[in-house]
C-alpha cells in the first residue's frame, strides 16, 4: 500500500473546480453592479427627492468629484454617453475602467488565475492627484463644461 502525502500533491487549475465555480464571484459582482445600473437608470436622479442632494455642493456650492455621478450614470443606462460626460466625464471614464478591469478578472479568474492588481504609493498618489486636479478645474471658470 502506497501513502501519499497530502503536501506533495499539486493541484492544477483543472482539478480547482469547475470555470463556472471560478467566475461565480465576478458574476456576483457584475450583478451587483447591474442591478445598481438598472435602479439608477429607473428612478431618474434628475427629479428632487429620489436621491439625498451632496452634502459639501449643498453647504460650501463646491462639487466634489462625485457630484453629477448618479446622473451620469442614468445617462450612461440609457445609452445617452455625450450626457454621461457633461454629467461627471470622471465617472464614465471609472465605468469603462471597471469594465476593463472586471474582464481582465473572469478571464484570469476562467484560466485558473487570481487575479492580482498592485497599486504601489505612486499609483495611489496619481490617483489622488487626479481625483484633486479634476475637482479643481471642474470648479474653475475655465472648467465650467465639467459642471455637471
Amino acid at each position: 500500500m502506497r501513502v501519499v502525502n497530502a503536501d506533495s500533491q499539486r493541484v492544477t487549475p483543472s482539478e480547482s473546480g469547475s470555470a463556472l465555480s471560478r467566475i461565480a464571484v465576478p458574476a456576483g459582482i457584475l450583478a451587483a453592479v447591474v442591478g445598481a445600473f438598472a435602479y439608477v437608470g429607473t428612478v431618474d436622479p434628475n427629479e428632487p427627492g429620489h436621491y439625498p442632494a451632496c452634502p459639501l455642493y449643498s453647504l460650501t456650492g463646491i462639487y466634489c468629484p462625485g457630484c453629477g455621478g448618479l446622473r451620469s450614470a442614468h445617462a450612461f443606462a440609457h445609452g445617452d454617453f455625450p450626457a454621461a460626460l457633461q454629467d461627471n466625464a470622471l465617472a464614465v471614464v471609472a465605468y469603462l475602467g471597471f469594465a476593463v478591469v472586471w474582464t481582465v478578472w473572469v478571464v484570469r479568474a476562467a484560466r485558473g488565475r487570481p487575479l492580482r492588481i498592485d497599486l504601489g504609493p505612486v499609483h495611489l498618489w496619481s490617483l489622488g492627484t487626479l481625483l484633486l486636479v479634476f475637482t479643481v478645474v471642474r470648479n474653475l471658470p475655465l472648467g465650467g463644461w465639467l459642471h455637471p
